[in-house]
This record gives structure tokens, sequence and C-alpha cells, in this order.
């Protein structure tokens, strides 16, 4: 028979059913939940099986619970790295970037992403931007890649002329 596995008492079962089903981060939440499972008489194989997380990884909960409470089941992936804005430019950069994408670029060709990329690069004062950051401009600004037909280099513009007044 195995032995029998003891929480301490930082929370009753009804809190840690509160906790399970208020907590709005995943990771937390399935460990709330072993915990209630585990709380209810549950064996520690049965509520890891219906948790779905491994049995090592279930005592190792139920080890952190004892030791450190709700402190304990923290998801601590978040600690790692701060939460830091996506965009790149404010609203003004933005709208700057919008009336310079009016304007040819200055090698005279299309804009796409690695020249929208530098412009960017340059109005941050960053050192590199990827040039797909550049194309998620693009498309954010709602500018497409402006780009011609290709022409096959054997095709008589006579012929096509004619071809098109029959379509």
């Amino acid at each position: 028979m195995p032995r029998k596995l003891y929480l301490e008492p930082h929370f009753s079962p009804e809190e840690l059913k509160s906790h399970y089903r208020a907590s709005q981060d995943p990771v937390e939440s399935r460990r709330w939940h072993l915990l209630w499972l585990v709380s209810e008489q549950t064996t520690l194989t049965q509520a890891a099986q219906v948790v779905g997380l491994n049995y090592d990884y279930a005592r190792e909960i139920v080890r952190e619970y004892n030791h450190n409470g709700a402190h304990g089941l923290r998801n601590r992936r978040k600690d790692k790295r701060p939460h830091q804005s996506r965009s790149l430019l404010t609203q003004d950069q933005c709208a700057q970037l919008l009336t310079r994408l009016q304007t040819p670029p200055t090698d005279g060709g299309l804009w796409n992403g690695p020249k929208v990329a530098q412009v960017i690069a340059q109005m941050t004062g960053v050192e590199k931007v990827w040039p797909q950051r550049g194309w998620d401009y693009l498309k954010r600004l709602e500018q497409s890649l402006q780009c011609p037909r290709p022409h096959h280099r054997k095709g008589k513009p006579e012929a096509q002329a004619a071809f098109k007044k029959t379509a």
C-alpha cells in the first residue's frame, strides 16, 4: 500500500477549488487543480493522470506547495523575461512612416520588408530591425508590395496586344 500523501493545511479544499477556477494562467490552474484533487482524498497518481501531468512533476508541485504555500504554485516562467511591448513604433512614428511610404524609396525601386526595416531602424535609432518587422509594418499600414506582373522575355508585344483585344 502506498504511503499517504500529506498536504500542509495552507488552504481548505473549497479554497483550493476556488483558486483553481479563478486562475487565469493555464499552468497555475493545472497545479491548483492537482492540489484540489489530492485534497479530496484522490491518490497522487490518479490526480496527476486526470490533470495530465507526470507523477514526478506532480510530486514536485505538492512538495513546493507544502514548503512555500501559494507562492510555490506560481508560474515562474513569466518572471524570467520581462513583458515588453511588441510594437517598435509609436502612433506618431507610424504616421511618419506612412507618409514616408507615399514617396518612392531612395534606391528608386519598390517598398519591401527590408527597405521598411531600414527606415524603422533609422527612425528608432535601433542598430538592426529584422526584415520581417518591415513587412509586418507594411501590412499593418495597409500598404501592399506593388510589383508589376512578370513579362516573358520571349513575349511579343504585338501578339499580347492582339490577345488583350480579343479577351
